[in-house]
């Protein structure tokens, strides 16, 4: 993987993970399709994720300042 394709997939899965994090984006989107019995378990899948794409993000911009 490039380090411009890096950067974008920790910036995109980043922003995401954070939209789902500090917003009830998916507590709505379950309990609307029927799922609500899942939203105990988002805590669990979202904050790993987000830090994850978090440390992709840096890992990339690291990279980036080191080309240069």
């Amino acid at each position: 993987m490039t380090n411009k394709n890096l950067l974008r997939t920790g910036i995109i899965g980043s922003v995401i993970a954070a939209i789902c994090c500090f917003t009830p984006v998916l507590v709505i989107l379950f309990g609307a399709i029927g799922l609500s019995s899942l939203v105990g378990i988002l805590d669990y899948v979202l904050l790993p994720s987000l830090a994850i794409f978090l440390g992709l993000t840096a890992c990339a911009l690291w990279k980036r300042r080191e080309a240069n």
